[in-house]
């Protein structure tokens, strides 16, 4: 099966398909919707075709592909997938056919590109689709690099032309490029510097962008880079990642990005595209520079930590149900990054599994809400209640949505958030008890929040519009339905995601010197004492 090119034929499946759309006439708006869709779906077709080959106990990379691309750098097109990028290629098109049909209408409403803005959105979102999948299965630094940046592009344009407020979202799409640009920059200069130090080792002598080959190299000593210079293209990689995840404080785009797209827009920049920041914290920082990755360990566990609280505290305090959903979101990916860089094995999987319960989790709670908001025309809290007793469908997805996102036990967020917890108190027990405490203000803000906009009368007067909101229609119960029922599944059963995830987190372990800590006993009385 690893002779026909899966990895290639997944990634350019969705970039071939938005071609195409952009091809369509103008008047073919209902034609591009069904083709995008069946394109999605084709994707997440052959992706079980590659889960179902895929051997979670055999070689760490599988389905390799290898050719020249530009021999004189050192630098090939070099595909392959493991246990974790192949976690995050089945949440990724698993959740883009769902989000094409939540966003089923939100270009219609859009004029300009001579009557293609449908054509333009959907390609524009199966474009993202397929940077983010040649992203995973990259192996090749430099092809890596020239996607994490290229999927700027299409994002961009989701975010800034389709926002219900242009100058809004327009703005907001400024911020968002501009942030990850800059760390883009920093990490194109951490990218040359890493071919500098290989061209002038002897285990390359002409340098090399082969991801395996430096790893490999670094891990059995043949080639040592010095320590400062490894801590530079550390902090080069690292911050880069840490504006895509994003990491406090380098956070500040996410909120007006998540509130000015379109709902649809917003998961799929959240749930999907930050993801490739973590998944590179994880695969490159750690395995190209493992000594800098535990020099600085103790500050990048400092900042984790403080965008738990923080996106959880500032949640508690938003009036505008969307910015409150993306402030969750800081806090949650403070959780992945807490799992990622206390390099424990407990640590590790519970954060890439946290990266699918993630995507899941926030893809149901901000869709719903983004469905009650099309309805309402107003994103503040204040402007609703008693909503579950007109549209209970609604309601009750939201809620269940919201106790998964507080990691409620029995939803899939729990056993990651738990793994995550588990992991850093056996090496960092006072951060993973200052973590703990997001369990609570979760629990605040999820459950003050569907209080406020489920509950209670339905009251006249400014709230007299809820009394005819509609529930969930059958288009919005197939994006819905799934997610619940993920969420549920993984929570009572993850053991199969586990399954693929662990030996994969193993070989990161062994790759970079680290062993879970070893628990210390607690002191026996002498035999036969009392």
């Amino acid at each position: 099966m690893s002779a026909f090119p899966w990895l290639t034929v997944l990634w350019a499946t969705p970039t071939a398909g938005a071609a195409v759309l952009m091809l369509l006439p103008a008047a073919q708006r209902v034609l591009a919707k069904w083709l995008a869709l069946a394109v999605a779906l084709t994707t997440l077709g052959l992706t079980a075709v590659i889960v179902a080959g895929f051997d979670p106990g055999g070689a760490r990379y599988q389905f390799v592909e290898s050719h020249r691309w530009i021999p004189s750098f050192g630098t090939g097109y070099i595909l392959g997938v493991d246990g974790i990028a192949l976690a995050l290629v089945v949440l990724t098109t698993v959740l883009v056919p769902l989000l094409i049909v939540a966003g089923w209408n939100d270009a219609a409403r859009q004029s300009g590109l001579n009557g293609r803005a449908v054509q333009a959105y959907l390609a524009l979102t199966l474009a993202v689709e397929g940077m983010v999948l040649i992203s995973l299965v990259a192996l090749d630094v430099l092809l890596f690099y020239v996607f994490f940046e290229a999927m700027l592009i299409p994002m961009y344009f989701l975010i800034g032309g389709y926002g219900e407020n242009k100058a809004r979202s327009s703005k907001a799409a400024v911020k968002f490029l501009l942030y990850n640009l800059f760390g883009g920059l920093v990490m194109l200069a951490a990218v040359i510097g890493l071919y500098v130090v290989t061209a002038g080792s002897d285990a390359f002598p002409s340098g090399t962008f082969d991801f395996r080959a430096i790893v490999a190299a670094v891990s059995s000593a043949e080639l040592v880079i010095n320590p400062a210079v490894a801590n530079f293209l550390f902090l080069g990689f690292m911050f880069a990642f840490a504006v895509k995840a994003p990491l406090w404080p380098f956070h500040g785009w996410l909120p007006d990005a998540a509130v000015q797209a379109t709902p649809a827009s917003a998961v799929l920049m959240m749930a999907i595209m930050d993801k490739v920041g973590t998944f590179g914290m994880l695969r490159y920082c750690l395995q190209l520079f493992p000594d800098a990755s535990t020099y600085f360990r103790p500050v990048v566990l400092t900042l984790a930590v403080i965008g738990i609280v923080y996106g959880a505290v500032l949640a508690i305090g938003q009036t505008d149900v969307m910015r409150l959903i993306a402030y969750t979101s800081i806090s949650h990916f403070g959780f992945i990054i807490l799992g990622i860089f206390v390099m424990t094995s407990q640590g590790q999987s519970g954060s890439t599994l946290y990266m699918i319960n993630h995507g899941i989790s926030t893809a149901a709670l901000f869709l719903i809400a983004g469905f009650l908001v099309s309805r309402r025309g107003t994103r503040l809290i204040d402007a609703y209640g008693g909503v579950q007793k007109v549209a209970p469908v609604l309601a009750g997805t939201f809620l269940v949505a919201g106790l998964a996102t507080l990691s409620l036990p029995g939803l899939a967020p729990f056993i990651s958030e738990f793994l995550v917890l588990i992991g850093t108190f056996t090496r960092y027990p006072v951060l993973a008890v200052f973590a703990a405490t997001a369990l609570v203000l979760s629990a605040v803000y999820i459950l003050w929040t569907y209080q406020r906009m489920m509950t209670g009368p339905v009251r006249d007067g400014t709230r007299e519009s809820v009394r005819g909101l509609p529930d969930l229609v059958p288009r919005e119960l197939a994006v819905v339905a799934p997610l619940i029922a993920l969420l549920l599944v993984l929570g009572i059963y993850p053991k199969p995601a586990l399954d693929v995830i662990t030996p994969a987190v193993q070989h990161t372990l062994t790759t970079i010197g680290q062993t879970d800590p070893v628990p210390i006993a607690p002191p026996t009385t002498a035999e036969g004492g009392r």
